[in-house]
């Protein structure tokens, strides 16, 4: 036996253990001349250190001061541009497993719904880097280019459509443009920040790369890469959008190998000007950020919020107008020909948005809607923007669902009501929803999706008088809890927040409907009066 002692070998060190904080630091410092100034191992070592920093954002371990921020590569260009190489670079210079990648070509925007909706499942959690290829830029080309030029079948032949005029699809390229700047921008403020790079080759490079590779020339945007007047036409198509949106960062891909490097860079830059940006943002005191804040003021408490008239109705009455209402309200939903369909339901805590909803959907197969009962917020819904858990529940044409229609038992208000009055968002965040919310519903009403809202309304007396029912019958006993009493005791603040967001986010896309809920049966008669008003407009347009 030997009577060495045993040796144990070295535990491997964490980066911060091996290097000094300044040298991180270093690292994570923004460099616009790293370009030129890093060699491949520097980068490399940078690139896993940003990785890193970004993802304690989100674990808070070790401690940091950073917001939880995540990074959206959006990835689009031309064919044979170096797009996949860059990523595959990247993806092996990096820790992968930190490294999200989804792919997407180019599709008709789905019907009834905003061009990005359908890729908001995608978006990267705080903390994480996901690289996008295609994304919603690859169905709004896709769809330009139908317009711009498209080959449809007519009498079971194969005729060249004249092209459309140019201010046409120029007018919806810009329209959209515009629509996507505004939803970028939201994700930007609510800690996705965005990296946009294009990959671009001359026409000549393009077609010698095509002969020399085994590709589909009708795989990215599906269209004819061969084709020279295709190209010319998508080379129009992309100077109007890359002149329209001066974000995007155009990436030379005639040596694919520099392509690679210069993306890694700039991916790299991302990450660092994000970590510093999030940083600042998170160090900055109330007072800092009461001075980015035009004055809040608070609006003039309304009557209908006040005053709430206790009308009443008759028992059989109320039955015979319920069941009339229903059918006609089923009717005219099974005509809307598929249009997506969200109800809003808010309002105080007993006012009756359960039994309303209960009303509403009793006529339908359960097939036929879905219903949120919408509470705080889960944690992996805490690493999104905070309307991501909203985007994600909407109707979607590209889902098994035969249903179409949406309804929430609370919404995305709770942003301006629930989270504004207890401190759970900053001045800042609840301020800045109210436009945020307002785009977010009028780009649902242009892609033709109809949004019906309801703030209930009771008094403060009734609400009391229910909460002691639902405390003294065994089976209602669920509904009530802690919170709900500590609410009644905020009943003022409440009442203002509801003001200011009626105030400010009733608009032409999405107006508000006040019912007034002191008495049960007359409200519930009125939600279905006012969703059978909002359909007979859809079914007869």
């Amino acid at each position: 036996m030997s009577n060495k002692k045993s040796q144990k070998k070295p535990k491997p060190q964490a980066v911060s253990a091996q290097f000094s904080q300044q040298v991180i630091d270093q690292r994570l410092t923004p460099n616009p001349l790293s370009q030129i100034s890093m060699d491949k191992d520097t980068l490399r070592l940078a690139l896993v250190t940003a990785q890193y920093a970004l993802r304690a954002t989100r674990q808070k371990s070790p401690p940091t001061t950073n917001q939880p921020t995540g990074i959206l590569v959006l990835v689009n260009g031309m064919e044979q541009a170096g797009k996949g190489t860059a990523v595959k670079q990247l993806r092996q210079w990096v820790d992968p497993r930190l490294l999200k990648v989804e792919a997407t070509i180019g599709h008709r925007p789905l019907a009834y719904q905003p061009i990005w909706q359908a890729h908001t499942k995608v978006l990267p959690r705080h903390g994480d880097v996901k690289v996008y290829f295609g994304n919603w830029y690859a169905d709004l080309l896709y769809n330009v280019m139908r317009m711009a030029t498209s080959e449809h079948e007519k009498d079971g032949k194969q005729s060249k459509d004249k092209q459309l005029p140019i201010a046409k699809w120029q007018a919806y390229l810009q329209q959209q443009l515009i629509n996507l700047k505004q939803f970028e921008q939201d994700l930007v403020a609510n800690q996705t920040k965005l990296l946009k790079c294009w990959f671009h080759v001359d026409v000549d490079t393009l077609q010698e790369r095509l002969e020399d590779e085994t590709v589909d020339p009708q795989f990215l945007y599906q269209i004819d890469w061969h084709d020279k007047k295709t190209i010319e036409t998508f080379n129009e198509v992309a100077t109007a959008l890359l002149r329209q949106q001066g974000d995007w960062l155009v990436i030379d891909g005639d040596d694919k190998s520099e392509a690679a490097n210069h993306f890694c860079h700039e991916v790299l830059n991302a990450m660092q000007y994000s970590l510093a940006s999030s940083k600042k943002e998170a160090s900055e005191t109330v007072n800092d950020q009461s001075e980015k804040l035009a004055v809040f003021e608070p609006v003039k408490i309304p009557k209908q919020l006040k005053d709430i008239d206790d009308l009443d109705i008759d028992k059989s009455d109320y039955r015979e107008a319920l069941a009339e209402k229903q059918a006609r309200l089923a009717e005219l939903l099974r005509a809307r020909k598929g249009r997506h369909i969200v109800f809003a339901f808010e309002g105080m805590d007993a006012a009756g948005k359960g039994g309303a909803i209960k009303r509403l959907v009793a006529p339908l197969d359960p097939r036929e809607y879905q219903i949120y009962n919408i509470g705080a917020p889960m944690l992996y819904e805490l690493e999104h923007p905070y309307l991501w858990r909203f985007w994600t529940q909407l109707p979607d044409e590209q889902t098994d669902r035969i249903s179409r229609i949406a309804i929430f038992d609370r919404t995305w208000y709770g942003r301006v009501l629930v989270e504004r009055v207890e401190g759970f968002a900053a001045d800042i965040e609840w301020q800045r929803a109210y436009d945020e919310i307002n785009r977010f519903e009028a780009d649902l009403a242009a892609a033709g999706t109809l949004v019906i809202k309801y703030w209930l309304v009771i008094d403060k007396k009734e609400q009391l008088k229910r909460f002691e029912d639902r405390q003294e019958t065994p089976h209602k006993r669920f509904k009530l809890t802690d919170d709900d009493w500590r609410n009644h005791d905020k009943w003022s603040d409440y009442v203002q927040a509801a003001a200011d967001m009626l105030a400010r986010t009733d608009t032409k896309d999405a107006p508000w409907c006040v019912i007034a809920t002191n008495e049960k049966r007359q409200a519930r008669l009125d939600v279905l009066d006012h969703a059978i008003e909002q359909l007979i407009s859809v079914v007869d347009s």
